[in-house]
This record gives structure tokens, C-alpha cells and sequence, in this order.
């Protein structure tokens, strides 16, 4: 008799761990059903729109530009991979969709790309379409310019322009038969120019 009561005993101690197992994964189940709900219907449409403008407003690419070599193989032009940054001053917004402050973008650009201040600030107050604040500039720029973005929850209105900037290692050596580029990575003179067509095709 003694032997059924301690295994009566054992069994409701195991009922109870039981018990409280499934009671603790119902709570977790429960905030997992309102977290997911919460995301959904309430964060839904704040990160459907940051995702989108993650995807598509941020980068575009542009072709790259060949090499010219000499005859041992030396390298004479070569182009290295900057970016251009456009902003639409009327269509820069948080992501709550309220607009940013023509001051606050003034700051931010002319830290950023060391430009004056009263002229940026000038730029963002007068032009009413999309413009180029910044042109072929160095990857550690941008990188701060996308922290200060998504820092401050800034989603729309600036573009980032993957360019190239042509570099001549050897500097003026035989720059007339070499030539240069324009603003617009095409070649205006020398080989630059006579090799264009060719030049513009070749990528990285």
C-alpha cells in the first residue's frame, strides 16, 4: 500500500512539471502570435516602404571604362569605382514621411563632402528638381553619407549613382597621345577618344 501512494505521489510531480511546461509554452506562443501581428499590421507598411527604398532608390550602376596599357603592360589610364550623390530637396523624407529640414541637410552634406554650407544650403532652398550635390566621390564618403541616413531614418530622396573616375598613374607623361575623359566618362582626346567605342565596352 505504501509503494502505490509514493508512485500516486511521483506521478502528480510529473503532472504538475507537465502542467507548467505547457502553460510556459503557451505564454511564448501567445506573444509570438501579437509580435508577429504587431509587425504585420502595425510596422507593415513602414517596412514594406523601407524595404522598397532599400531595393530600388539608392544605387544605380553605370558601365565601366577599359584600362590602356603600354607595350611592356603598364597601366597608363585606369578607372577606379566613386559614386555621384543627387537629392530631390523636396522629396527628401524620414520615414514617418515628414520632410527634412533644408538645415539639417545643409549640415549633414557639407560635413559629409566638406562643401560650404550657405552655398549647399543656397542649392537646397533655390532648386526644385533633382540636382548633383556631390560628384565622384570616394566610397568612405558615401558610407558615412548611408550611416547619416540610416541614423537619422532618412528614406527617399537621395540617389546614389555608382560612377567611375579616371586616374593616369604616370601623370603628364605622354598625356597628348593618351588623352583624358569628360564629365561623362567618355573620351574627348587622344586614345581616350579614338578608342571610345572600344574603351566603354570593357568591364572590370
Amino acid at each position: 500500500m505504501g509503494r502505490k501512494n509514493k508512485n500516486i505521489k511521483i506521478d502528480n510531480i510529473g503532472l504538475k512539471r507537465l502542467r507548467m511546461f505547457m502553460a510556459v509554452g503557451f505564454v511564448i506562443l501567445i506573444l509570438l502570435v501579437f509580435r508577429i501581428g504587431y509587425i504585420q499590421f502595425v510596422q507593415g507598411a513602414e517596412l514594406k516602404e523601407e524595404a522598397v527604398t532599400r531595393q530600388l532608390a539608392n544605387k544605380t550602376l553605370t558601365p565601366n571604362r577599359g584600362t590602356i596599357y603600354d607595350s611592356t603592360g603598364k597601366a597608363l589610364a585606369i578607372s577606379a569605382k566613386v559614386d555621384t550623390v543627387s537629392i530631390n530637396p523636396s522629396q527628401v523624407k524620414y520615414s514617418n514621411g515628414d520632410e527634412v529640414n533644408k538645415e539639417v541637410l545643409a549640415h549633414a552634406f557639407s560635413d559629409i563632402f566638406e562643401l560650404d554650407y550657405s552655398e549647399t544650403l543656397d542649392d537646397l532652398n533655390t532648386k526644385t528638381s533633382s540636382f548633383i550635390i556631390a560628384s565622384k566621390v570616394e566610397n568612405d564618403k558615401v558610407e558615412a553619407l548611408q550611416k547619416w541616413m540610416d541614423d537619422n531614418k532618412v528614406s527617399s530622396g537621395i540617389t546614389i549613382t555608382e560612377d567611375t573616375k579616371r586616374y593616369y598613374p604616370y601623370n603628364n607623361l605622354a598625356s597628348n597621345l593618351i588623352g583624358f575623359t569628360g564629365s561623362e566618362n567618355t573620351g574627348r582626346m587622344g586614345l581616350e577618344y579614338t578608342l571610345d567605342d572600344i574603351l566603354s565596352r570593357n568591364s572590370w
